[in-house]
């Protein structure tokens, strides 16, 4: 099956890339979660205003990515959260969470959807959280998570 992205899915690519996957996967998870939408010729018309779009978001060169990476890795981040007995949090702590602190912190303004993080945190402590800047620069945040 012939999708064309809307959004960046790891492993798979950026908006606007054109990819081949199986039916199912791209029926049953794909399309339905918004994340692609079916090939047609029509629709490849789409795929310039979504990299339009998505320059306009992206971290342009490799450079720069370096640059906030090292931004990043001088940073500490604290996030203050309700939490109840025994250090856990109510629910947990999201993507959209770590951008607000992350620029609360005086920080780069980060977009939620670079944000990757590998276990859901909901616990106190300090947890490590990857941020994908560029196809090449990964870096990675060191999250306080405290009790308000």
């Amino acid at each position: 099956m012939k999708l064309i992205l809307t959004q960046q899915v790891s492993g798979l690519g950026e908006p606007g890339d054109v990819i081949e996957v199986r039916d199912g996967f791209g029926r049953n998870y794909l399309v339905p979660r918004g994340f692609a939408i079916k090939w047609t010729r029509g629709a490849e018309k789409q795929i310039d205003s979504i990299k339009k779009a998505r320059s306009a978001r992206e971290i342009a060169t490799v450079e720069h990515a370096k640059e906030v990476a090292g931004q990043l890795k001088s940073l500490k981040v604290t996030l203050r959260t309700r939490t109840g007995s025994n250090g856990r949090l109510f629910g947990a702590v999201t993507a959209a969470d770590i951008a607000e602190a992350v620029k609360a912190a005086n920080g780069p303004d980060l977009d939620r959807r670079r944000i990757e993080i590998g276990n859901p945190i909901k616990t106190v402590g300090t947890h490590r959280v990857s941020v994908r800047l560029h196809s090449d620069v990964d870096a990675a945040i060191e999250v306080s998570v405290v009790e308000a």
